[in-house]
Formats: structure tokens, C-alpha cells, sequence
């Protein structure tokens, strides 16, 4: 009966993906333990963001360009950063990121001056969804994807995520608890209580920048495998000149050498340069996702949050507690995600996971009860992330290693630019009393999105798979000769 037992527990380790995560390098443990960090301190600043601007005495129009502007300047410097992150060292731009957080929460507990919170926002990275928005997801899914064997990428790209909705549920939590604790008394206003929060999120860029600053050189990105046998192979030819016997050779070979320009080659360049598969399946995918991203910048949590402050005047604490679960229940549902991936495929999990939540994205708006409309949100949650583990799998082997911290950063770029047009669409409906429209838009765009994924990719082979097939046709011929 316990060898039962114990076979039953080792297998259900083996399906949810622990014995990967425990076995994983340490520096896949720290780069997971960052973005629990940073989900953290999104999780925390977003429930009270659109709160604390209002509290300033901003509208809910300004609110919405507020948030825009934050994602359009983000779009610029995650463009910027991640592109030249393999050339300029992965560890500097997590560091650098860190940093800037830590800036940006001294500047929003200390001003009030809306254009010097914007500014701030944008340098510092305030996410207005509570999710990923700047440079640290490209950077660190790459570097994992690197450290990590492709039978198990799933695995950790689950835990990954599985990680930053913990944090972001622990963050939520927590911030509302204690906005609520401080405002009991009475001794606290609104805006002291929301800053409070802010002081918390710049103390957390600090512990993010000692943890990027841990990491190893193995994070780094390999050498491509072309440069290094061109390199080799110059090496070989230098060497066996110099080894010549003749030395008038030698003597002719070292001019010529030294009259020779600089190898192409050698001359290593930050910009990243993608192959034409890769080229073809990041526009396609950047479509996609520019449709998804536009349906989650209409209603990202920070909206949800004021939606139901305003329409069903539920205060900091039981917020805080709602999103708790919501998240809780969004990080679990990420380790079923990786074991359903293994027997239906990545695309098919994503599709099949996301396109209900999107209908019940839909539906929250529609009840007058606060419990129906927490119920469809409850719902939504416990499917709404299992795609996300799954997709950047999918992506992680839809293209060359040596490509893959750019496309990601591209990817991110083009959902940031996309959801950035959101938050200003919905401010100008919660202004004219019309908030509930964009929680059906963006509900049918998601399931467009859906529907179009299974179409497009349904059946696609990852360059990984590609390669691997070519290898094994290439032995079984050359067997043959």
C-alpha cells in the first residue's frame, strides 16, 4: 500500500514538473525567484495605481492616458534593452532593470505631479496589468530556454510562470491588507496609505538587483555554433602556418596576415540578426498577439480593480483578498497546463485553455451581484494563464537559440505597443458610464485570437523538431552511401 502511495506521489511529481524544477541549475532557481520578486512588487502598485491617481484628483480619462503612456514608453526602452541584451550582457540588463525600479517607486511615494509620475512610470517600469511589461521576460525566458533540455522546457517555463502568479497574488494581498490596516485608524489618508506601497515596491528593486547580481556567466548567450568553427577553423589554418617549416613562408605568411583587414567575423555587433524562418513566424505571431494584447490592455487589473471598487464598493482588503485567489488559482493551473502540453501539444493547450476564459471575461460585467460577477471572474482565473507556459515553449523552439532573447523581446514589444492603445479606450467608457463595453471587446478579441492560433499553427513542427529530423535523414543516408 505505501509503495502504491509513493509510486501515485512520484508520478504526480513527474506530471506537475517538481523533480524538473528541483533538479533545475541554480540559476534557473534564481531567475524564477526574480520574477516572483518583480510579480511581487507589479502585484502590489497595480491594485492601487488607478486608487492612488484618482486620490491625486486625477480623472478617470487622464487614468486611462496614464496607463497608455506607461506602456508606449515601456515599448521603447524593452525594444531598445532587448535587443542589445546578448551583446551587452544579459546580468547588466537585469541589473540595470532593477534598478530603475527601485527609482521609479522613491519618485511615486514622494510626488504627486502627474507628468513626473509618468515619466517615472515609464523609466521604472509600473505595470498597469500587474503582468510582465519591460525588458526582464524576454531577457529571462531566453536565458532559460538556454539553461534548460528541451523535454522539459515545459516543466520550467510552468514553474516560471506559476511563480510570477504567485508572487503577483502575494503582492495583491498584502498591499491591500495593509492599505486597509493603515486607513482603520484613521490616521492615515488614502494617498499616505497608497505611497506606503510604492516605498514597498522600490525596497523590492533592490532585492531584484542582488539577485541578477548572483547569476553566473552561464546565462550569458552561447557562441554561435557557425562563428566558432569559422573561428576554429582560422585558428587551425594560423597555426599550421606558423608551424611551417620554411621560413621565408612564415615570413610571408605573417605580413600577408598583418597587411589582411579584420575578419568580418570578429567584429561582434550588439544588433541581432534573424533568419528568414524566424522572420516568417515572428510576423505571424506578432499579429496574433497584437489582437490578444489590445483585448488585455482594455481590462487590465488595474481597471478590474477600480471596476469593482466603483460599481460594487468593495474596499482595499477584500480586493486584495479576491485577487489572492484569482492569482493562487492562476499560478496552480500552470503545472496541469505543462502535463496537458505533453499529450495534446503545445498549440492545442493553449487554444483550449484560453478560449473559455475569454468568454467569461465577457460575462463579468453583465450581473448586478458582486458574488455572480466575482464568480465569473474566480472562473476566468482558473484558466486564463494556462496558455502562457505553453506559448513560450512554443516560441522558444519556433526559432534559432542565438534568436531567441530578440524575438522575445520583440514579441513583448509588439504586445506592450498593442495593449498600450487599450487603457485609454477604457477610460473613455468608464467616463461616459459605458465601462462594462470593454470587457466584451476585449472578450471576442481574445476568442478571435484563439481561433486564429489553432488555424494558423495547428500541426506546425518547431525548428528543434526540423533539425533534428534533417539529422536523422542525413545518417540514415549517409548509412546507406
Amino acid at each position: 500500500m505505501a509503495s502504491r502511495a509513493n509510486f501515485l506521489l512520484s508520478k504526480a511529481a513527474e506530471e506537475l514538473g517538481v523533480f524538473s524544477i528541483a533538479q533545475s541549475s541554480w540559476d534557473t532557481k534564481l531567475l524564477c525567484l526574480q520574477r516572483f520578486t518583480r510579480l511581487f512588487a507589479y502585484g502590489a502598485s497595480t491594485l492601487v495605481l488607478a486608487l492612488y491617481l484618482s486620490s491625486i484628483g486625477t480623472s478617470d480619462a487622464r487614468i486611462g492616458l496614464f496607463m497608455t503612456l506607461t506602456l508606449l514608453g515601456d515599448v521603447a526602452i524593452s525594444f531598445l534593452l532587448t535587443l542589445v541584451a546578448d551583446g551587452l550582457g544579459r546580468r547588466r540588463i537585469l541589473m540595470l532593470g532593477a534598478a530603475l525600479m527601485s527609482a521609479s517607486g522613491v519618485t511615486f511615494a514622494l510626488s504627486g505631479n502627474y507628468w513626473v509620475l509618468v515619466l517615472a512610470s515609464i523609466i521604472g517600469v509600473i505595470s498597469p496589468s500587474g503582468n510582465e511589461i519591460g525588458p526582464f521576460r524576454a531577457v529571462e525566458e531566453s536565458t532559460l530556454a538556454q539553461l534548460t533540455a528541451k523535454e522539459i522546457r515545459s516543466d520550467i517555463f510552468a514553474w516560471y510562470t506559476l511563480l510570477g502568479n504567485a508572487g503577483t497574488a502575494c503582492g495583491t494581498v498584502a498591499c491591500g491588507w495593509i492599505v486597509q490596516a493603515l486607513l482603520r485608524g484613521g490616521e492615515w489618508s488614502e494617498t499616505n496609505a497608497y505611497r506606503i506601497i510604492f516605498c514597498i515596491y522600490a525596497v523590492l528593486g533592490i532585492v531584484k538587483l542582488l539577485l541578477a547580481f548572483m547569476l553566473s556567466d552561464k546565462c550569458e548567450p552561447e557562441q554561435p555554433k557557425q562563428e566558432y568553427e569559422e573561428v576554429h577553423q582560422m585558428d587551425t589554418v594560423e597555426s599550421e602556418g606558423l608551424l611551417s617549416e620554411d621560413e621565408d613562408s612564415q615570413e610571408e605568411y605573417a605580413q600577408s596576415k598583418a597587411r589582411a583587414p579584420l575578419p568580418e567575423m570578429k567584429r561582434k555587433s550588439i544588433w541581432p540578426a534573424f533568419s528568414p524562418a524566424s522572420r516568417s513566424i515572428l510576423i505571424k505571431l506578432c499579429l496574433l498577439f497584437a489582437v490578444d494584447s489590445l483585448a488585455s490592455g482594455l481590462v487590465p487589473l488595474s481597471w478590474i480593480t477600480y471596476f469593482f471598487n466603483r460599481n460594487f464598493r468593495i474596499p482595499e482588503g477584500q480586493l486584495g483578498t479576491l485577487f489572492f485567489v484569482t492569482n493562487i488559482i492562476s499560478a496552480v493551473s500552470n503545472l496541469a497546463a505543462s502535463s496537458l502540453a505533453k499529450r495534446i501539444g503545445l498549440i492545442k493547450t493553449m487554444v483550449f485553455t484560453h478560449l473559455p476564459s475569454a468568454i467569461f471575461l465577457a460575462l463579468i460585467p453583465l450581473p448586478s451581484h458582486a458574488w455572480l460577477s466575482m464568480t465569473f471572474l474566480i472562473i476566468r482565473s482558473c484558466i486564463q494563464n494556462m496558455d502562457q507556459a505553453p506559448r513560450q515553449a512554443f516560441l522558444s523552439a519556433a526559432v534559432l537559440p542565438s534568436e531567441r532573447t530578440a524575438v522575445m523581446g520583440v514579441v513583448n514589444v509588439v504586445k506592450t505597443l498593442s495593449q498600450s492603445g487599450g487603457p485609454v479606450i477604457t477610460g473613455w467608457l468608464a467616463d461616459i458610464g459605458k465601462f462594462w463595453i470593454a470587457f466584451l471587446i476585449a472578450g471576442a478579441m481574445k476568442a478571435i485570437y484563439d481561433l486564429s492560433m489553432l488555424k494558423m499553427f495547428l500541426g506546425y513542427k518547431s525548428r528543434e523538431d526540423e533539425d533534428q529530423n534533417r539529422g536523422q535523414h542525413q545518417e540514415r543516408e549517409n548509412g546507406v552511401a
